[in-house]
């Protein structure tokens, strides 16, 4: 199970491949998720929220089992932190592409999401480095993530209701 929940929050090894494991996790994520809804058409909603929250719980163990295969408290391996908190926006951009509120073109919206979210991860604004600093553990590792997708998803509806 431990080699699993590794892979897991490794987002299957992402998390090794680069200097900057985050900012390539969110990416592939972005594209990914962009691929799936934009042009393979899958906007399923319902499901995509089920399985971002079934996704979220079990991150919490899979992070927890696998954190101490690695020497420091925030591993920068562990990426499926990123994984969640870049979901988050672009599950929002999916809510309000489905409801026709939004006015530019989708791609600005990913390109967007993709960008504030590394900006509220790298520079965390509170609470998002209170979650950062406060909590050096697997519940700290996640939750300043998706409190950074958390802001990004304000900005991104802000930004719908402005440009209508």
């Amino acid at each position: 199970m431990k080699k699993i929940n590794l892979l897991i929050s490794t987002f299957f090894g992402y998390g090794y491949i680069s200097l900057i494991p985050g900012t390539v996790t969110s990416f592939v994520t972005t594209v990914f998720i962009y691929i799936a809804y934009e042009i393979l058409g899958y906007t399923d909603l319902k499901f995509s929220i089920i399985f971002f929250l079934l996704l979220f719980l079990y991150s919490f163990y899979a992070v927890k089992d696998s954190e101490s295969e690695f020497k420091n408290k925030d591993p920068r391996q562990i990426v499926i932190d990123e994984v969640l908190g870049q979901s988050m926006p672009l599950i929002l951009v999916l809510y309000l592409s489905e409801n026709n509120l939004l006015t530019l073109k989708i791609e600005i919206y990913y390109i967007v999401s993709f960008f504030l979210f590394r900006f509220f991860d790298i520079f965390k604004p509170f609470p998002v480095s209170y979650f950062d600093k406060n909590f050096k553990n697997y519940f700290g590792i996640i939750m300043d993530d998706i409190m950074a997708g958390f802001y990004t998803m304000l900005v991104i509806y802000i930004l719908s209701i402005y440009f209508k």
